[in-house]
């Protein structure tokens, strides 16, 4: 059964706005090129430290061939991890894997 990662993400004051440029501009679409399902992304609508994104996953399998070919790959360590730093606080991730319930409209 496919499961999906919720990531939430904690963006410093006043980067949301390079943070979302950088999401959908590069790393959405880098994780699709790749054979990522990104099924959402989200920010707080009254905290704009709040950014929220949702991708699936068919199995363990897939999820880690995919985090191999995006999270070891040249244009993220030498692009997209650098800058990561300056809009997010790391520290404050927390990733959870999720899995729908028998009578969601996702599974």
């Amino acid at each position: 059964m496919s499961f999906y990662e919720l990531r939430q993400y904690k963006v410093h004051p006043g980067k949301m706005d390079q943070w979302l440029q950088i999401m959908e501009n590069e790393i959405i679409p880098f994780q699709v090129s790749k054979g990522a399902v990104i099924c959402g992304s989200f920010r707080g609508e009254a905290d704009d430290s709040v950014y929220i994104w949702l991708r699936r996953f068919e199995s363990e399998a897939e999820r880690e061939r995919l985090y191999e070919a995006v999270y070891e790959s040249d244009f993220w360590k030498n692009d997209i991890a650098p800058r990561l730093p300056e809009m997010l606080d790391r520290d404050a991730m927390v990733i959870t894997r999720i899995v729908p319930t028998e009578k969601s409209t996702v599974r």
